[in-house]
């Protein structure tokens, strides 16, 4: 059978809130921003930075609901500052007779990272 990987998820335009380095890894994300996007736990996603066209994997962990936070964490902490804007994606691998009926969810955050 064949499989592609196709793009499930994706929180376009969020704001970096903070970085840290000294964190053994990941991405905090607003737990509200989570479940509008359809991430879980520990997912691997990729993070787009548009302010400096870098671009890296991690995972997700949750954040405070509500909070608006988008913490780049461990050695990614480097790949970003503070009020960079960020594209994150996440894919499915799924039988490529069934990707065409797949339609990712797309969120787009405010400056805050809240949905309205």
């Amino acid at each position: 059978m064949i499989q592609i990987e196709i793009l499930k998820s994706k929180i376009h335009r969020a704001t970096v809130t903070d970085s840290n380095l000294q964190y053994i890894g990941s991405l905090t994300i607003d737990e509200d921003l989570m479940d509008a996007a359809d991430l879980i736990e520990y997912e691997k996603v990729n993070v787009l930075n548009t302010n400096n066209g870098e671009r890296f994997e991690t995972y997700v962990i949750k954040g405070r609901r509500g909070s608006g936070d988008i913490i780049v964490n461990g050695a990614a902490a480097r790949k970003v500052q503070p009020r960079d804007i960020i594209i994150i994606v996440a894919y499915a691998i799924v039988p490529a007779s069934e990707a065409p009926k797949l339609k990712p969810v797309i969120v787009f955050p405010d400056d805050r990272n809240k949905l309205h």
